[in-house]
């Protein structure tokens, strides 16, 4: 089984990094593989709306950033972990415009599989930013792995989040959590979930 780890920030190897890196120690430790993949600091872009996905189901009309190399290694992962630093209050824009895309265009290839969100700040905002990156997974059916605390880990300068022992601790229990319930299920996605009804889009103007 292996865990897709996604790393939202512009620094490669900032404390973003180091929080990942303690989720894929402790998920290689209990036998699931891992594989971290950086969005990297070039510009990506925002979702258009302009529906070429439906046409080309998997794939973002638009081919020029990370958005799908990301959606390609969906289909051969079990799991989802996204790390993001906190700006505002909210995850990096860069991650949110290449997440929404991915979700968007190759959602039959992450609904149902479990999935968790780390923030990574300073001093606040984190908890807003975690919300936010854990929205596509409840409208995915996607399981929230849980841990001991919300997903966050505190740090400024490189390196300082390894001095988080709680914030360290909590990744660990994120990937304790994450492998235990990959096992219980064979790496199937939310098996048990009932069927869901035909979509109903519904909005409010008569």
């Amino acid at each position: 089984m292996k865990a897709l780890l996604i790393n939202g920030s512009p620094h490669k190897s900032g404390n973003t990094s180091i929080a990942l890196a303690e989720v894929a120690k402790t998920l290689n430790a209990q036998g699931i593989e891992t594989e971290t993949v950086w969005i990297g600091n070039k510009p990506v872009r925002g979702c258009i709306a302009c529906g070429k996905c439906f046409e080309n189901p998997g794939r973002c009309a638009f081919d020029d950033d990370i958005c799908n190399r990301i959606s390609e290694k969906f289909k051969d992962s079990d799991a989802i972990v996204i790390g993001s630093p906190v700006y505002y209050g909210q995850p990096n824009g860069a991650l949110l415009a290449v997440l929404q895309r991915a979700f968007f265009s190759c959602s039959a290839n992450v609904a149902g599989k479990p999935a968790a969100a780390i923030a990574v700040c300073r001093r606040g905002g984190a908890t807003a930013a975690y919300e936010a990156m854990n929205l596509p997974f409840q409208m995915l059916n996607m399981p929230i792995i849980t841990s001991q605390y919300w997903g966050i880990a505190y740090g400024m300068n490189p390196g300082e989040t390894t001095q988080d022992a709680e914030g360290m601790q909590t990744m660990r229990a994120i990937g304790n959590n994450l492998a235990w319930l990959l096992k219980k299920t064979g790496g199937q996605p939310a098996p048990g979930i009932p069927e869901g009804e035909e979509w109903t889009p519904t909005n409010f103007i008569r």
